[in-house]
């Protein structure tokens, strides 16, 4: 069976595989106490805390205002550094 290639983005955690076994004379304690120190370690479960909620993209009209911002932020500081006002 072949994946789609929507595969790794509707399912991003799909290609996270922890694996523990259990070592000679090491009880069930340690050995869950690893495999937890293991998902901490990769992130998993943050990772799919973050991706919680569907986060829209930013519209044109919104990065283009912020962009404006930033240009005419710029202006005015480079204006004020012209006449000496700040460094």
């Amino acid at each position: 069976m072949q994946k789609s290639p929507l595969y790794g983005k509707l399912y991003p955690m799909a290609k996270v595989v922890i694996e523990v076994s259990k070592n000679a004379n090491e009880n069930n304690a340690s050995l869950v106490r690893r495999f937890s120190r293991r998902v901490q370690e990769s992130n998993i479960i943050q990772k799919v805390k973050n991706s919680r909620y569907n986060k829209r993209k930013e519209s044109k009209l919104t990065v283009k205002k912020g962009a404006l911002k930033v240009l005419t932020r710029r202006k005015e500081i480079e204006k004020l550094r012209k006449l000496g006002k700040i460094r």
